[in-house]
């Protein structure tokens, strides 16, 4: 006959071993979804810009910014080309990418940079297209050809100003990756060094490294600041955010910051590098509409 403490023995034992199944389920369901269910997908995330610097004419005008395709890994030509479909459907001024397009785990092939380039040129913007490099974008001059036969304008510590049919006008700069050069901040900013220029122009910067709007604004004050990089840490657990900031993204790496009199977003992205996990971090876009205070 069994004994009552054997059996005891045998239930505990039961309890202990579906415990530790729950945990497996759970965690591999964690993971499942976090590979590829939140690796899918794009939220659009629009904002409000207001600002007494934005001429009236420029009123409602859109701008698209995108960051870190880093395409190869867990975004694929399929991937991209529905982000570009939503682009279009906004209709945008202006779009800006904030570098890392190419992983830098991809093997750059011809097809990949067919694959790009196609899909890139297929972006309508009324005002432009403008792109400054990441720090994955520096191990191949495949980026710089890409861009370029994708029509955007490729921003390397360098400036350009957009006019729009009432010839009013915003400044547009970019600077380097601080992780893979030395950023040329006095090279960037010259527009503001001359004696004809409009010194009250409203000024957006794209920087790749979020971080380094601390040193850009020693230079120069810059109203608008749009940033990657982060990823917004790629996992991100709800009321404790990101599990881990890399370099260039340490100080800032959410999605908004007012520095001094600058406006920082961040956009975490679309693809995912180094492991290829999101988790509470849909890949995303962000939207800004301008108007005048």
């Amino acid at each position: 006959m069994e004994k009552r403490s054997d059996r005891y023995k045998v239930s505990k034992l039961k309890v202990f071993l579906i415990i530790i199944l729950i945990i497996f389920i759970l965690i591999g369901s964690v993971i499942i979804w976090s590979r590829f269910v939140s690796t899918s997908g794009l939220d659009v995330k629009e904002t409000k810009i207001v600002n007494n610097k934005i001429p009236e004419s420029f009123k409602g005008f859109k701008i698209v910014h995108l960051s870190d395709i880093h395409y190869g890994k867990t975004i694929d030509k399929n991937k991209l080309s529905k982000v570009v479909d939503k682009i279009n459907l906004i209709n945008p001024d202006l779009v800006v990418f904030t570098g890392d397009l190419i992983d830098k785990d991809t093997d750059i092939t011809d097809k990949v940079i067919k694959d790009l380039t196609n899909e890139l040129k297929r972006i309508d913007s009324k005002y432009g297209k403008y792109a400054v490099k990441g720090n994955h974008d520096y191990s191949s001059d495949s980026f710089i050809e890409i861009m370029e036969n994708s029509e955007f304008n490729l921003l390397d510590n360098s400036y350009d100003l957009i006019y729009n049919s009432k010839n009013e006008s915003i400044m547009i700069l970019g600077l380097s990756s601080s992780i893979k050069t030395e950023i040329d901040y006095d090279k960037a900013l010259s527009y503001f060094k001359d004696d004809n220029a409009n010194k009250e122009i409203f000024s957006i910067a794209l920087l790749h490294e979020p971080d380094n709007i601390d040193e850009l604004i020693k230079y120069n004050s810059i109203d608008l600041a749009l940033s990657g990089h982060s990823h917004g840490g790629q996992i991100r657990l709800p009321f404790i955010g990101p599990l881990t900031k890399i370099k260039g993204a340490t100080k800032y790496y959410e999605e908004y910051y007012k520095v001094s009199d600058s406006d920082l977003y961040i956009s975490f992205g679309l693809g995912t590098t180094t492991y290829p996990f999101r988790l509470f971090n849909k890949p995303s876009i962000n939207f800004y509409r301008m108007y005048k205070k």
